[in-house]
């Protein structure tokens, strides 16, 4: 459980790419979207869990903006210490909210029993290396449509990596990743 602690201290608070849509714009690149996480542990707001339970629900609510429009992209995620590292598993966004309400500061109470596996994503694994937290999956979201997830964490930065593929062209990411700093 200690190891599962060290890493959700790292991933939960508000992180933001500021300091990345700067250094980039010195450079004349404005293309670029400016991201913000928070990632919120929610197992206080989750009842009825199982005795022992040895999970982390984490609520991240995401925020882009690119061209003057910010999109919301909440998600609900468990970590788990497994033998082999950390796990992410995905889930659904719980009945009776949506990507606009599924907001820590909306949520009431959510039984566990509620709550949905993502039968879309793939769960991921991250390992620690030197220090680094570093793991994704690849998932197949429909026979045709891949998103791919990687991810290095630290606690300097995190850094996340995204792409979606439709029949192998890339309709969504960046050729870099996205770097949150704690803000």
């Amino acid at each position: 459980m200690d190891t599962l602690k060290s890493f959700t201290n790292i991933i939960c608070g508000e992180f933001d790419n500021s300091q990345q849509i700067k250094e980039l714009n010195d450079k004349g690149i404005y293309n670029f979207p400016f991201a913000k996480h928070i990632n919120t542990p929610l197992n206080d707001k989750i009842t009825d869990t199982p005795e022992n339970f040895n999970g982390l629900f984490v609520l991240e609510e995401s925020y882009y903006t690119i061209n003057g429009n910010t999109n919301s992209s909440p998600h609900l995620f468990l970590f788990t210490e497994e033998a082999e590292g950390v796990k992410l598993t995905s889930y659904e966004i719980p009945e009776g909210y949506d990507k606009t309400t599924f907001t820590y500061a909306n949520v009431n109470s959510i039984p566990f029993n509620n709550l949905k596996i993502s039968e879309k994503f793939t769960p991921a694994i991250y390992k620690l290396r030197d220090g680094v937290w570093e793991g994704g999956s690849v998932s197949m979201f429909s026979p045709v449509l891949k998103f791919t997830l990687f991810e290095r964490f630290s606690e300097e930065k995190l850094e996340v990596s995204e792409s979606m593929e439709v029949n192998g062209k890339r309709t969504f990411g960046f050729d870099e990743p996205i770097i949150y700093k704690r803000i």
